[in-house]
């Protein structure tokens, strides 16, 4: 019977290796670059690096790419995971990694000068976000930012930037007259936060008035960009000029940003917490998370599944449940920095900035010159569980306070919220394969865990087939989640199919079960 147990292990393994090819299902959120130019010693071995998100996994690739990154990033890539076009805030690069057709010359100012060289980018926080344009799949808008001088922390444009991917050989170039057009001009707190209309088709893009409660809003569509409303918050305090990451939920329904004030060693931390109506692009029901520290944060990310708020200090990570009535009674310490040097003094991992990934999992930099970072393994889970593993990803570069800003690209309709559904053929952004992933696998003892992401708005259904056909386990996967994990009927050695429906969509994958 042992051997019988082996062979089968053995035969699946095999069976596995041949189809590794067809595991990695990606989308327009697949890659993170990081890394800035610094000279390589026995720490590292490379000037930069590629980070590559399947369902539940991370690839990191070493590379010595051109572009160097601080804390401002964009990129986008088409829908089978391949890189497209990537900015630092400075300039465009091409998905050979060089300037794009046209594409240099971001941001025309002294700061921009100033920031822009061959070592660094621009440091603002969600300043570079790329978005499809909704009446043309060749097509891109870059939006972007910089400041206005270093004495202070402020922006006073917001530009916009458009490419077309049929020019230079299908390599890309920003379209002649469509460089650094300027949408709108106003005292602004650097920072950009993106949302799928509920129509399916537009875009919502938000950023705030400096030093004050107020957004602007307007909506991209597939003419033009709108008129440029405002909308206080009610927020008291005001924000400060400088605030942190600002992040609407996957699912759209919420928003938050973090920022902090007060003198050296006694910090109030703020993150307001609002709905959202994709809709009318209103705010709603705003309130404010407060907690204090010795020192401040800039981090703030949402869950897969939308339910938990993470944000911090420097020194600490919180967690809120923003299902619950009090919020700010769900507040709950998940880290605190254990002063770890990466890779030695006076480099310290500390908490510096959050990026929910399309694995699930939320990954945090730091905001010293290091070559380690953190990553949140269970986000969708409460408290402890969520398992903060601080310093876990190894680089093969150093880097600093590195991020990236995707949207939800996948987020479609909602007519529930009374707007008609517009999408067409080129929006309906449908994962490849639900990115269905199975693990472990082979199942030990009966505990299964799922990765996967259902098309838009859509929930699904997962069940488990044995050879007979017959359904041996079933479970009806919500909406926003893309994690489950299972505790399975006592199911016989062997190898079954795994199968997730949503829709008339359906992806199987084989597993085996083997009992220790």
């Amino acid at each position: 019977y042992q051997m019988m147990k082996k062979i089968l292990l053995l035969l699946f393994q095999v069976m596995l290796l041949l189809s590794s090819i067809n595991l990695f299902a990606q989308g327009r959120n697949h890659n993170w670059l990081i890394g800035y130019t610094t000279g390589i010693d026995t720490s590292v071995t490379s000037t930069k690096a590629w980070l590559q998100f399947d369902s539940n996994s991370v690839i990191v690739t070493p590379d010595n790419f051109k572009m160097p990154f601080w804390s401002a990033q964009g990129n986008i890539s088409d829908e089978n995971g391949n890189l497209l076009m990537a900015s630092n805030g400075c300039w465009i690069a091409d998905a050979t990694g060089d300037t794009m057709l046209n594409g240099g010359g971001l941001n025309p100012s002294s700061y921009t000068t100033t920031w822009c060289n061959s070592i660094l980018g621009l440091p603002y926080i969600n300043s570079d976000v790329f978005l499809p344009d909704p009446s043309n799949s060749n097509k891109y808008y870059l939006l972007h930012q910089t400041g206005v001088s270093n004495s202070n922390f402020k922006s006073d444009k917001l530009y916009y930037t458009k490419i077309d991917m049929t020019l230079n050989g299908g390599l890309g170039g920003v379209i002649p007259g469509q460089k650094n057009q300027v949408i709108f001009q106003a005292g602004l707190n650097p920072g950009i936060a993106v949302c799928r209309h509920a129509n399916g088709r537009d875009w919502w893009i938000i950023t705030f008035k400096d030093s004050s409660d107020i957004v602007y809003k307007m909506e991209l569509t597939p003419s033009s960009f709108g008129t440029v409303t405002t909308q206080s918050l009610g927020l008291t305090p005001y924000p400060i000029y400088l605030t942190g990451q600002k992040q609407f939920s996957p699912d759209g329904k919420k928003m938050s940003f973090a920022y902090f004030e007060g003198p050296t060693n006694s910090k109030t931390l703020h993150a307001p917490l609002m709905d959202f109506d994709r809709c009318t692009g209103q705010f709603s029901n705003t309130s404010m998370i407060n907690y204090t520290d010795s020192i401040g944060g800039y981090a703030l990310a949402f869950s897969s599944n939308s339910k938990y708020l993470y944000f911090g200090s420097f020194n600490k990570t919180y967690q809120v449940n923003t299902d619950t009535t009090n919020v700010q009674a769900s507040m709950d310490t998940v880290a605190i920095n254990d002063g770890y040097y990466s890779p030695y003094p006076p480099f310290q991992t500390d908490f510096w900035l959050m990026y929910l990934a399309a694995n699930g999992k939320i990954y945090q930099s730091s905001g010293n010159g290091v070559i380690d970072m953190h990553y949140i393994n269970y986000p969708d889970s409460e408290g402890m569980a969520c398992d903060v593993q601080q310093h876990a990803l190894h680089l093969p570069c150093y880097y600093v306070r590195g991020n990236v800003y995707h949207p939800n690209y996948y987020l479609g309709c909602d007519t529930t919220l009374r707007c008609p559904c517009l999408i067409t053929g080129i929006n309906n952004l449908s994962p490849p394969d639900f990115k269905f992933r199975i693990y472990p696998n082979p199942v030990i003892n009966n505990v299964l865990n799922i990765g996967y992401l259902l098309p838009q708005n859509k929930s699904g259904l997962f069940q488990i087939y044995d050879i007979t056909g017959k359904v041996v386990f079933k479970y009806p996967l919500p909406h926003w989640s893309n994690e489950q994990s299972f505790k399975l009927p006592q199911l016989a050695d062997g190898v079954y199919n795994a199968v997730i429906i949503s829709g008339n969509q359906r992806v199987s994958k084989t597993v085996a079960v083997i009992k220790q």
